[in-house]
């Protein structure tokens, strides 16, 4: 079975490097591909309370027969939860929905500026991690404004970062704040939206000399410049090729065309200094 290395946090503990989101997944449906995805070999499930589907990643843990340490789960608090007394409560509601009694990684989901809740809510994971319901802290979507403060007014840096990366928007500054931190950065939509990135002649010149398909080049990417990453796919087949992008090596060469797609303009999900919600 393909293996997936391990990163370290800075607080002690580690993360599967390659993991399986959920975004956008029905709940009955993130049961059935949860549990595949946990035999094709993840052992890494990203959720959110805002993706409505904590139910089916339980009862695809559960179903999965693999012991629960052997698993890592992150959840997220949404964003109208945020608040200290609120936020205590979202993640007993997501592990009640889960079926858990801890989870390995717990987020702010967005670190939403105009709520002015985020320094709150960083108080009350950390509160939840010295009681052992969130075995490692960190945030989703923070501007670095937001996250110079809340290290600032509480002296506790979030283990990792989740932020939208993919060939088109590497984000290198924010990426260099991160190593600079001690901070693991985590990509959501690795892939891009829409399947563009997927079609682009550099991504497909690479996959058709390598012998294998673009999302496995998208993803080795990743994997080599240093991100977790959590691709997602409802169709079996994907499942085991994009777990099986953990063997693919790229070249020095290789990386570098691709760290030439960049572009300024490429983002395609909210910006998390306004988002608007």
């Amino acid at each position: 079975m393909t293996t997936v290395q391990s990163l370290p946090f800075h607080d002690g503990r580690s993360v599967p490097q390659l993991g399986y989101g959920v975004w956008q997944v029905e709940d009955d449906v993130a049961a059935d591909v949860v549990r595949q995805a946990i035999e094709a070999g993840y052992r890494h499930i990203d959720t959110a309370a805002g993706y409505e589907n904590e139910g089916g990643v339980g009862r695809a843990v559960k179903a999965s027969g693999v012991p629960r340490e052997d698993l890592f789960i992150t959840t997220k608090l949404a964003n109208g939860d945020q608040g200290s007394d609120s936020a205590k409560q979202a993640l007993e509601t997501s592990l009640e929905k889960l079926g858990m009694d801890y989870v390995d990684l717990y987020l702010i989901h967005w670190a939403s500026p105009q709520r002015g809740k985020y320094l709150e809510s960083w108080k009350a994971l950390i509160e939840l991690q010295q009681e052992g319901k969130a075995r490692s802290i960190g945030v989703s979507n923070f501007p670095i404004a937001q996250l110079e403060e809340i290290i600032a007014e509480t002296g506790v840096v979030p283990v990792m970062h989740q932020i939208e990366l993919h060939p088109e928007f590497q984000q290198r500054e924010l990426r260099e704040y991160h190593a600079d931190k001690g901070i693991l950065t985590e990509a959501w939509s690795p892939l891009g939206q829409g399947g563009d990135i997927l079609r682009h002649p550099v991504i497909t010149e690479i996959a058709e000399a390598r012998g294998v398909d673009a999302g496995q080049v998208i993803i080795a990417w990743h994997l080599a410049i240093g991100n977790v990453v959590i691709p997602k796919s409802e169709t079996p087949e994907r499942i085991v090729s994009n777990f099986a992008s953990a063997v693919l090596e790229l070249t020095a060469e290789e990386i570098a065309r691709i760290e030439g797609l960049d572009r300024e303009d490429g983002r395609i999900g909210a910006d998390p200094a306004n988002p608007g919600f």
